[in-house]
């Protein structure tokens, strides 16, 4: 099983935590001339995956390791303190967008707090996020991710989200499944609604669609185990995925928040929906998402 290197970026994050904090190095890899580099067996076959974030745990994914046989360029960011939270999202931003860009300039770009560039090659453009769960970040919560997904003609191809603070890299490719690390992914495969772990997200700041969250939330949790409610919609995507919840909805989502997760969930074996039927959750900002046993029951219950 190979992958042709010609076709195939590689961003890895490292995480080392210090007594001064935390420290992002991104390194981007990249060879021309390389191909047909062996990887590890349970890995997607002829893959096209363009990018992959990963952390420590690069090596688990890829049997020897393009590390040290490819050349590297590191870029090491400042000092990651609490009261520089705010400028190290911008840092990571901005070294993201670098490295993109760098890689595949024709390329456009979408994502938070950045206005869409509309690439020479206008069929495909990176949606980013480069960190949701960005108020679980800045109260010290160790639950937020950096996503990143490619879309090509108007469909989200490749999706990767990775948390560095578990080191868990949850990746998909259209066709290719979806992966955590170096084990595929499959939706959960429980069949009583009763068994059932759900996540949603709940309006505040005088965001609308409070009351219609929470008349919701009373429908379904007479009828399952437990709800929860994270802060981080790419990783609710990303936990249906991995089989850790069952479904998950939620409304007033941006893109770049969802992009990557809707790929990964497809490629597990789940079913992504609007929240209303009909339409398309990237172009109205809710979702529904669930494994295949559950999905029915669930939808009839969620949506309008």
């Amino acid at each position: 099983m190979f992958i042709n290197a010609d076709d195939m970026i590689v961003i890895t994050i490292n995480k080392k935590i210090t007594n001064k904090g935390l420290f992002l190095v991104l390194d981007e890899i990249k060879s021309p001339t390389l191909s047909n580099t062996p990887v590890l067996t349970k890995a997607p076959d002829k893959t096209n995956i363009h990018i992959i974030v990963h952390g420590a745990g690069f090596e688990r994914i890829f049997k020897n390791s393009l590390l040290g046989r490819i050349p590297k360029i590191t870029i090491r960011t400042a000092v990651l303190k609490a009261v520089t939270s705010i400028g190290t999202i911008s840092v990571i931003k901005k070294i993201i967008r670098y490295e993109l860009e760098k890689a595949r300039p024709y390329y456009g770009w979408v994502g938070e707090e950045s206005e869409e560039t509309i690439g020479k090659d206008p069929t495909r453009r990176w949606i980013v996020d480069p960190l949701d769960g960005t108020s679980n970040f800045l109260h010290g919560i160790p639950h937020w991710a950096i996503s990143i997904a490619l879309e090509h003609k108007n469909e989200i191809t490749t999706g990767v989200i990775y948390d560095p603070i578990k080191d868990e890299c949850f990746f998909a490719e259209k066709g290719n499944g979806a992966w955590l690390n170096d084990k595929r992914l499959r939706v959960s495969g429980r069949n009583q609604m009763i068994e059932m772990l759900f996540s949603t997200g709940i309006p505040f700041a005088n965001k609308s669609g409070l009351s219609l969250t929470l008349k919701e939330i009373e429908t379904i949790m007479p009828k399952c185990s437990g709800l929860r409610r994270d802060g981080s919609a790419a990783l609710d995507l990303a936990y249906v995925a991995s089989g850790r919840f069952d479904g998950y909805w939620e409304r007033g989502l941006n893109i770049w928040d969802i992009a990557a997760g809707i790929i990964i969930v497809k490629e597990s074996g789940g079913i992504i929906s609007s929240l209303k039927k009909g339409e398309d959750p990237i172009s109205n900002g809710s979702i529904l998402a669930a494994s295949d046993k559950v999905f029915e029951d669930f939808s009839n219950l969620i949506m309008t």
